[in-house]
């Protein structure tokens, strides 16, 4: 019984996905049982009728469910709603008392208004309310107004449930749409974590191996040339490390027992940026516990894409960090341009700082960025210290700034 059962549900779903009909296997099939119990009862009412008629009223109230017995293929909901009718007519020539045969009417209505457009199920309102009001003029329905209020009934359970099943429709593509959002902004967020962890320690590993190069080639001091490929190697791993926490390569259950960066590692990669030649002062007042580990990861996720930007775009500037905690959080880094030639950061190529814009947007802050007119470049990001609304967009780049040299 149980593999009959499981049968018939996969077919009737296969069924309505044939037909485009996007409702759940129960609800046809008790709509068809329904309307299967009326139709029995109406022709028990007519037990005494010629058998021709009966087979008759029979094929037309039967005839949606033995074609899909047969094929497997379900008759168009107004197509089902024409062979009822004609049965209803065929049985109300024969009136009886308490009739039940135009309650096949109520059924169709409501089938075709769940299924069919608002014209359609207008017209099958229509056909259901005039045929009992004409059998009971004709004097052989009793009762036709309830009937046809039975009709109006069912159409509007068939309005209802189809507006019901359109919105649940749009509710399952709004979360199809969230979840592919979210996992974008996800994917977006680890992209901006590779990227800053792998642009910093990249441009201190090649200065490193630059010094190391220079070291061996002009007075071939081989110790000072292990010491900065050691170097080298240590911020590597470091960065091998953080990209692995980054995408989550860690197994579930071994979870990684390192914190994340924060402010406080700030002066270490200053350290490490000062050890590759670049010559960075830093500077922080006010009280780092104030802000949470969240935006701390943001803070030092710019300070280290700017001195990546430094190294890159700036080589042999010096530089200056100034954090300060107050009111407000306000991160600030300075470097001195070439002179002769203007940082190429202007012209925005690559992701860096977009990628500095869009974690400044994320703190609820603004960026300003631009060459001021005492020949430094200058980074400057406010953000509140409460937590920032969010879905906030990077602030436009290229806004005045000025400022008194470090």
């Amino acid at each position: 019984m149980l593999v009959v059962a499981t049968r018939v549900k996969a077919r009737i779903e296969s069924s309505c996905a044939r037909l485009g009909v996007p409702y759940p296997w129960w609800i046809p099939a008790w709509s068809t049982a329904a309307s299967a119990s009326i139709a029995a009862a109406a022709l028990i009412q007519r037990h005494a009728l010629p058998p021709a008629l009966l087979a008759l009223a029979a094929v037309l109230a039967y005839g949606h469910l033995a074609m899909w017995t047969l094929s497997g293929r379900m008759l168009l909901p107004w197509m089902d709603a024409l062979l009822v009718a004609a049965a209803v007519l065929v049985l109300l020539a024969h009136p009886v008392r308490a009739d039940i045969a135009p309650c096949l009417l109520t059924v169709a209505a409501a089938e075709v208004a769940a299924t069919s457009r608002p014209r359609v199920a207008l017209v099958a309102a229509a056909l259901g309310c005039a045929i009992p009001i004409g059998a009971g003029l004709a004097g052989q329905l009793e009762g036709a107004p309830v009937y046809a209020v039975g009709v109006l009934l069912g159409i509007q359970v068939g309005i209802t449930l189809r507006w019901q099943i359109r919105a649940l429709a749009a509710e399952r593509t709004s979360r199809v749409t969230e979840r592919d959002q979210a996992a974008l902004a996800e994917r977006q967020r680890i992209a901006r974590e590779v990227h800053d962890v792998v642009g910093h320690s990249l441009s201190i590993t090649l200065l490193h191996v630059t010094g190391a190069r220079h070291a061996l080639q002009t007075d071939g001091d081989l110790a000072e040339a292990i010491e900065a490929l050691t170097d080298a190697e240590r911020i590597g791993r470091s960065a091998m490390t953080d990209i692995r926490r980054s995408v989550g390569l860690l197994p579930a259950n071994q979870p990684s027992t390192q914190p994340l960066p924060d402010l406080e590692q700030i002066p270490t990669l200053v350290e490490h940026t000062r050890g590759a030649g670049v010559q960075v002062h830093y500077e922080q007042s006010g009280d780092l516990g104030a802000i949470d580990a969240t935006r701390g990861l943001g803070l030092y996720r710019i300070a280290q894409e700017s001195l990546a930007n430094i190294v890159k775009h700036a080589p042999g500037s010096t530089a200056s960090i100034g954090l300060h905690i107050g009111e407000t959080i306000r991160l600030t880094v300075r470097n001195t341009l070439p002179k002769g030639k203007p940082d190429r950061r202007a012209k925005h190529d690559g992701a860096g700082l977009e990628g500095i814009a869009v974690r400044a947007a994320q703190l609820g802050g603004t960026l300003t960025t631009r060459p001021c007119d005492d020949g430094h470049w200058a980074i400057e990001v406010s953000a509140p210290l409460d937590q920032p609304v969010p879905g906030g967009r990077p602030a436009p780049l290229g806004c005045p700034f000025r400022t008194a040299a470090s």
